[in-house]
């Protein structure tokens, strides 16, 4: 059996054991690295580590550490209640406001299960509060994660556009961003329709500031004013100068989070102490692991080889649905970001014949492999399922079920049609 073939062969048993026994993906494909590489591949050590991808370990440590210290102070919270007050009570409005925050949080570098671990509960405790749909709020909140979870300097928008630039295909961040984006509100408005959402705009809330309204409801739980003291504006801030120095300045977003990070550290060190400890590990792991054996995958021609594969269609059309499909459904039930470490590079000699538009096949694997967070089995949807209150849960598991099945088997087919189809890029 060829080296190849053998390291298709680990990638699968890598996938089923992260599924089935709970074990981190990136641990699995270290060892998968080091016994593929080694034993298959004839590399050495040296061979090995050349493929460790520092540049998005720094963007996965900077980003996460800095919003782990913005949550230990209290700014994160802010921007939930001041975005709550926004809306003046209205019901109808307080699912979209749970997707334009969980979306601004992953926007500005929280990872998505940390934004969805943020809002979930405060967004289910709405929903049994006021009966609005369950199954609506965490859809909201899901989709509002995706749905900013590709921007420029987003944790998944850079290490997508990261292994784009890693391996020298035309991208665009911008298209990226705003194809997710796109994807993730116009989905939430037909759930925001179908679930019942126009129906709350006859209800609303009595909210701090806000009189004059004849209500049967309970004031919403954050009428309550959170101050906005000297660590909040400074973090404030600082997410500002982290946007601004990506943007305008083509900063390093990994190096420019972890520089503010240790600047508000230095500032509030009593505050910021467990913050280290809360950065996403686990993700960084899992990240580092996945994109270092997919490194060694390259280096012994595997992406050559399934790239060529999938040539082999003889359609390229179908071959890029494919792909679309392979990523929507894996991702169900293993990580996005991880999923998409190993589909870009396989799609390079596909994309290399030059039939297919590498901006829009990008944005079309991104968005299949992230949309469908929302199944249970994911680590948002898990966060969805944990936090629900006074539901059936086992009737909530299975709804969940039931529509991440949809969007596995429509959003793939619609990314295809929307991204792949008219050849952008």
């Amino acid at each position: 059996m060829s080296a190849q073939l053998i390291s298709i062969l680990v990638l699968v048993v890598i996938f089923a054991l992260a599924t089935t026994r709970s074990i981190n993906m990136g641990a699995l494909a270290f060892a998968g690295a080091f016994l593929v590489g080694t034993l298959a591949g004839g590399l050495d050590t040296d061979g090995i580590f050349a493929g460790f991808p520092g540049d998005i370990f720094v963007v996965l440590v900077g980003v996460t550490y800095l919003f782990a210290i913005a949550r230990a102070n209290g700014t994160t919270d802010w921007l939930v209640a001041a975005a709550v007050r926004l809306v003046g009570g209205r019901i109808a409005l307080i699912p979209w406001v749970m997707f334009v925050v969980t979306g601004a949080l992953t926007a500005i570098g929280a990872v998505s299960p940390a934004a969805c671990a943020i809002v979930a509960p405060i967004a289910l405790g709405f929903a049994a509060r006021y009966k609005i749909s369950p199954l609506l709020m965490g859809a909201m909140v899901v989709h509002g994660a995706q749905g900013g979870g590709f921007s420029p300097i987003s944790v998944y928008g850079s290490i997508v556009n990261g292994i784009v630039e890693r391996n020298h295909i035309a991208g665009s961040p911008v298209v990226l961003f705003l194809a997710s984006l796109g994807m993730n509100l116009a989905i939430a408005g037909v759930l925001f329709v179908v679930l019942g959402g126009t129906k709350l705009r006859r209800r609303q809330l009595v909210t701090a500031g806000v009189g004059g309204a004849e209500t049967e409801e309970e004031p919403l739980p954050h009428e309550q004013r959170i101050p906005l003291d000297g660590p909040k504006i400074v973090t404030l801030t600082g997410l500002v100068a982290l946007v601004v120095g990506t943007l305008v300045f083509d900063l390093d977003p990994g190096l420019t989070a972890i520089t503010v990070a240790v600047l508000l550290s230095v500032a509030w060190p009593k505050t910021s102490r467990s913050a280290v400890s809360e950065i996403t590990w686990p993700t960084v792991l899992l990240i580092c692991g996945v994109l270092t054996y997919v490194a060694v995958l390259k280096e012994i021609g595997t992406i050559d080889y399934v790239g060529n594969a999938v040539t082999t269609v003889g359609i390229p059309l179908l071959a890029a649905l494919l792909l679309c499909y392979i990523g929507g459904v894996v991702s169900a039930f293993a990580s996005s970001v991880g999923l998409m470490g190993a589909l870009i590079p396989l799609a390079v000699p596909f994309l290399a014949q030059g039939t297919i538009g590498p901006v829009g096949m990008i944005a079309a694997l991104a968005v299949s492999a992230t949309m469908v967070d929302v199944s249970p089995f994911s680590t948002n949807g898990a966060l969805v399922l944990a936090n629900a209150k006074d539901v059936d849960r086992d009737k909530f598991f299975k709804q969940l079920l039931v529509y991440g099945a949809l969007v596995v088997a429509v959003v793939p087919l619609v990314a295809w049609l929307v991204f792949v189809v008219p050849n952008w890029g």
